[in-house]
């Protein structure tokens, strides 16, 4: 246990139609290879404040932010490993860090209730960010349903392609099920390029003959403003 991995680069996003998609993924075809994972299903909890300080950052489009979360490309067991992920963005470039962890020791170590359990930089890393911001809780469970591509060619350059953006405030563990709220309009498909360096030309000419544009979108920012911000103005409160 406690597998580490450090990720620095551009993570660029863009909201496709079907039309869209299917022109980009035709271009792909030569190009890319779906990766390990191929098509599952990712389950994420966020953590945050009791005043979603770290969702009320990120909707504000600041130049630096950070988030902390649990991942599972499956449904969790109690003691198989899930990741612990601090992803900070600045001035456009993501840097992550991934420690892998039993699900029970990452919640319990999260919430406060035991002391990091392994001892490596990047557990200091997210210890500090867990004593700094004090109140952390799981708030949000996000689901979706990603294809991931590598480039064949070899080097970082990725697609994924996320449908099915799902976000609750309740039953907040990856072992239950994904269900909740939708994030996206019918038909819409959040695509995400990650690379250290530029866009594949051919990735460029598709976007440009398709009028394909990056846009901003923050699934945990987005399950904040629709979800959480209209009950926190209506004075009601989540358990």
């Amino acid at each position: 246990m406690g597998t580490q991995m450090i990720f620095q680069r551009y993570e660029l996003k863009y909201l496709l139609t079907q039309e869209q998609k299917q022109a980009v993924r035709k271009a792909m075809e030569p190009h890319m290879a779906l990766d390990r994972y191929g098509r599952t299903t990712i389950r994420n909890l966020y953590f945050d404040t009791d005043s979603y300080q770290l969702a009320r950052h990120s909707i504000e489009h600041p130049a630096y932010k950070e988030k902390l979360r649990i991942r599972s490309y499956r449904k969790a067991v109690p003691d198989l490993p899930v990741y612990v992920e601090l992803k900070k963005k600045f001035d456009s470039v993501v840097y992550k860090r991934r420690l892998s962890l039993p699900e029970a020791q990452a919640v319990d170590w999260l919430v406060g209730l035991n002391a990091p359990p392994v001892r490596s930089q990047i557990a200091r890393e997210v210890e500090y960010f867990r004593q700094y911001y004090q109140t952390l809780a799981p708030r949000v469970y996000l689901s979706y349903e990603r294809e991931a591509y590598y480039d064949r060619r070899g080097g970082d350059f990725r697609v994924t392609f996320d449908e099915n953006i799902l976000s609750r405030t309740a039953d907040l563990t990856l072992e239950a099920a994904p269900w909740g709220e939708a994030l996206l309009e019918p038909g819409l498909t959040l695509m995400e390029i990650k690379t250290s360096g530029g866009i594949s030309l051919w990735m460029t000419h598709v976007l440009t003959d398709y009028h394909i544009y990056k846009t901003s979108f923050s699934k945990y920012g987005t399950a904040y403003q629709n979800t959480l911000l209209p009950c926190i103005q209506g004075g009601r409160r989540y358990a």
